[in-house]
């Protein structure tokens, strides 16, 4: 099976990489279009900017590989973000990839600190097979500022300071806010579920 991590040009390539390997899959990390078309589950990780991955993209001309893809779809953290019709990071309205109907804000910072970094439970709204094996409230590990309101593609919420879009699915696309490879064993059962749709 070819398993597809796109290189966006930002960080976390092999930490997905690594945990893909670990559940017994061969994944590789490209940004090529022709590896891309041939795909049979594809992963968009990131750390780093909406406007910085959505630039490779566009260079990289895969943006519409990206939007005419017709297998599974994951995107992690940043990857997530850019399946929204936009980002409004740094305040600068960036066009992303307009899978989701839906545009990433940032959070309200209220009494908490931003960054939202650490352990967080994770709140089915809706079921799903990306969530088989998985109980209500697991936890699993953020690190971000920006974020999806609940909208009609949440599948899952998550609370710090104000709920919001943990899960997201549309159609093939799907959406995580959290990273699943740094999740241990919860995560490692949603990579899975993944991979076996």
């Amino acid at each position: 099976m070819s398993i597809i991590i796109i290189d966006t040009g930002c960080s976390n390539l092999s930490s997905l990489s690594f945990a893909i390997h670990r559940l017994g899959y061969k994944p590789i990390i490209t940004s090529n279009y022709k590896d891309i078309r041939i795909a049979k589950k594809i992963f968009i990780p990131g750390v780093g900017t909406a406007k910085t991955a959505m630039y490779n993209l566009n260079k990289y001309n895969i943006v519409q590989e990206i939007q005419e893809a017709k297998v599974p779809v994951l995107g992690i953290c940043l990857g997530m973000q850019i399946l929204g019709s936009y980002s409004m990071e740094n305040n600068v309205k960036t066009k992303t990839l307009g899978i989701f109907d839906s545009i990433v804000v940032s959070m309200k910072k209220n009494k908490l600190s931003l960054p939202h970094i650490g352990w967080n439970y994770v709140l089915p709204v809706k079921n799903n097979v990306l969530l088989k094996n998985i109980k209500k409230k697991e936890y699993f590990y953020f690190i971000h500022q920006y974020i999806f309101p609940i909208n009609i593609f949440t599948i899952a919420k998550s609370v710090y300071g104000e709920s919001f879009s943990a899960i997201m699915c549309k159609k093939n696309f799907y959406g995580v806010q959290f990273h699943p490879e740094k999740s241990g064993k919860y995560g490692s059962i949603l990579i899975k579920n993944f991979l076996e749709i």
